[in-house]
């Protein structure tokens, strides 16, 4: 029995192919093991993140909802009042000159002197629209990009 005997030289080679085989095999699996762990704890910090930005965009949304009703509030009583000719809605106008001459005696007149038309109710009602419709758009635009800055930072 001589070390450099054939089936003693297989023997060998066998025993360090299986060798690194197992070896190989064991840190494969291993592997695999590190990864799966990885994954499952990054998939629970993308739930708990995914909840918090749920509930950030909750609570934006009942924020906008309520600052909807204050604003549908005060635009419902600037209807009323309009309707009821409690408030007037006024716009200046340009007149001409007047050619008559004011008596050198006449007193200078006190307090606001524009001239001013009075619009009619159907047309303050059209722009209390317009303007109502502007302000909710902005009010959704400023909702938004509040959310969006709040989520962007969240990790």
């Amino acid at each position: 029995m001589s070390i450099f005997n054939p089936y003693i030289l297989l023997g060998v080679i066998l025993a360090l192919i299986g060798s690194f085989g197992s070896g190989y095999y064991k840190g494969e699996q291993d592997e695999y093991e590190r990864q799966q762990i990885e994954i499952a704890r990054l998939n629970e910090q993308a739930r708990v993140t995914e909840q918090r930005m749920g509930e950030v965009a909750q609570t934006y949304a009942q924020t906008l909802r309520k600052a909807n009703d204050v604003a549908k509030v005060k635009e419902n009583k600037l209807r009323n009042d309009i309707v009821s000719g409690k408030l007037r809605l006024f716009v200046p106008v340009q007149t001409p000159e007047c050619a008559v001459p004011a008596a050198e005696d006449t007193p200078a007149p006190v307090g606001d002197t524009e001239t001013r038309a009075e619009l009619d109710p159907r047309i303050a009602e059209s722009l209390v629209d317009l303007t109502s419709r502007g302000d909710q758009a902005i009010r959704s635009l400023n909702a938004c990009i509040d959310q969006y800055n709040e989520m962007r930072n969240m990790k």
